[in-house]
């Protein structure tokens, strides 16, 4: 797959990764212009740990995000609909958490998307976000929080 106007997962918003993805996700969704690949997994997947993270609903999220806004204006509707402000130190271990998945828990389901895509033998993918921006055709590596 090639890069469809996604920002990588390493991409931040107010210093949180993924965040400004699930955005820019749910706007081209919104346009109908989101590659069919993507679809059966929004709200799932990171998706939904974001908007928990948040204490959000995601169907809400995708209601404000359609009335238009920057992506800081979006989070600050998150902010105060969850009824919460992420420290830095929340912020942190957020961003190291996603930026690692892959190493563990879910190293099977990398493993398996790294062989769909054609990707098994490239040793450099390590992690979910690694292996997004390999099949979106950005460098897997290279990306430092």
């Amino acid at each position: 797959m090639s890069n469809l106007g996604l920002r990588s997962p390493f991409a931040k918003v107010a210093g949180l990764v993924y965040f400004g993805r699930m955005l820019d996700k749910i706007r081209a969704h919104a346009k109908e212009q989101l590659h069919a690949d993507y679809q059966a997994n929004l709200g799932k997947g990171f998706d939904e740990r974001c908007t928990r993270f948040f204490r959000v609903d995601y169907n809400d999220l995708v209601d404000r995000v359609k009335q238009g806004g920057t992506d800081e204006e979006i989070l600050q509707w998150c902010v105060a609909k969850g009824g919460r402000q992420p420290s830095d130190d929340e912020i942190f271990v957020w961003n190291e958490f996603m930026r690692k998945r892959g190493w563990n828990e879910v190293s099977e389901t990398l493993k398996r998307r790294k062989k769909e895509a054609g990707m098994a033998g490239r040793s450099e993918i390590e992690t979910m976000f690694g292996f997004i921006d390999a099949d979106e055709g950005r460098s897997p590596i290279g990306n430092p929080l």
